[in-house]
């Protein structure tokens, strides 16, 4: 791995104790410009880990509090009158930045949800029959509380469909759990964090063709098909998941689980992808992807669940 995002790695986990599969998770969405899914409790972590990859790399940031009297315009920016020239001037929102933290982003309206998908989607934004490109790289990093359910909405398939990785935050272990107790009380006492800029824009753009650059066999490429296809064909691989499937994963999972396994490939030195690799990253590429049945639901059968029984079953090669 490049040495800069080597000394990227080792601050993150320096800063962020106990949660080295989240910090990997956001590299991975640097690295490749996917987009991010936290979903845990509050407390874990989530908000503070973008900050600290937001004061790591010199790009602009935002962090937008999700209400459910958001409006679109307070995310997107809006045309404004100006009296003296007699014209409409366009002031661009929140969303006109590099690094994006949506918290809570299930507690905004489908109008709200709508125009985030146009940036997560399409890198611009519409208003006013105007479209405006947004800023290179751009990458969102949203929340979701999975416990609290007031205030809040179900968000679209097609917008979860965007996310590159939904990533479940767990507790820590007890000995980080008291590490972090004790880095909380010193930043109390330095009033400060002790992030340093260790990136900037151009850096991640030259990373991002390194990555691309990553080679992936037509084995890897098969067994990432065979993975998701499986979701959707059960039967092929003597899988019987009727009563818990009702949709399977699309074609856009086997592209973000290839990406994802590319991003995690150079991270760990190496220039091409192994069967390891993918099914490391399977879970998070797969899991907001499957659509479970009531059954399943009935029977707290979760996706990750199905994902770990096709791993088992799908061949490698």
């Amino acid at each position: 791995m490049n040495e800069t995002f080597e000394q990227l790695s080792a601050q993150l986990d320096e800063l962020i104790l106990g949660q080295r599969a989240l910090s990997d998770r956001l590299l991975i969405a640097l690295l490749t410009g996917g987009h991010v899914l936290l979903e845990g409790v509050p407390g874990l972590a989530k908000t503070r880990s973008v900050k600290v990859l937001a004061q790591s790399i010199d790009c602009s940031f935002k962090r937008i509090q999700f209400t459910p009297d958001l409006l679109p315009a307070d995310i997107t920016g809006s045309d404004i009158y100006r009296a003296d020239t007699q014209e409409f001037e366009f002031r661009p929102g929140p969303l006109f930045n590099s690094l994006i933290l949506a918290d809570e982003i299930n507690r905004a309206p489908a109008k709200v949800q709508s125009a985030l998908l146009e940036a997560m989607g399409e890198q611009q934004i519409t208003v006013g029959g105007n479209t405006y490109e947004l800023p290179q790289p751009f990458l969102v990093i949203a929340t979701r509380n999975p416990i609290e359910q007031e205030g809040t909405y179900a968000m679209p398939e097609a917008q979860i469909d965007r996310f590159l990785l939904h990533h479940l935050v767990d507790y820590p272990a007890e000995a980080d759990e008291l590490s972090v107790l004790r880095l909380t009380r010193e930043e109390d006492e330095r009033a400060s964090t002790s992030a340093q800029v260790l990136l900037k824009a151009a850096d991640i753009l030259s990373a991002r063709r390194l990555v691309m650059k990553v080679h992936v066999s037509e084995a890897i490429e098969q067994y990432i098909v065979a993975l998701v296809r499986a979701t959707r064909e059960p039967h092929r691989w003597s899988l019987d998941l009727r009563d818990t499937v009702e949709l399977g994963a699309s074609p856009r999972g086997a592209m973000a689980l290839e990406r994802s396994a590319r991003a995690w490939a150079w991270m760990q030195g190496r220039d091409f992808v192994t069967p390891v690799d993918v099914q490391q990253l399977a879970p998070d590429a797969l899991r907001h992807r499957i659509s479970l049945s009531y059954q399943a639901e009935a029977q707290n059968i979760k996706a990750e669940d199905i994902i770990f029984e096709l791993l088992k079953q799908v061949p490698t090669g």
